[in-house]
């Protein structure tokens, strides 16, 4: 007879209420990751529509240095 031993997960939950000038200092980087992964995601829609062409990670980085 043998016996299963299960792990318990947890899981936490924090809440994070940055000040005026926070807010003000990630709202930049948050929003050029934003623009980064629209587009990523066009770049590969695109390519899917018109071609019927997967895009992949290394296709994308090549794309993301062309933007730089």
């Amino acid at each position: 007879m043998s016996v299963t031993v299960s792990q318990v997960k947890r899981a936490f939950t924090y809440r994070f209420c940055p000040t005026d000038a926070q807010a003000a200092e990630l709202s930049r980087p948050f929003g050029c990751a934003r623009k980064v992964y629209n587009l990523a995601l066009a770049a590969r829609s695109e390519a899917w529509t018109l071609r019927r062409e997967r895009v992949d990670c290394n296709a994308t980085s090549a794309m993301l240095t062309s933007w730089k």
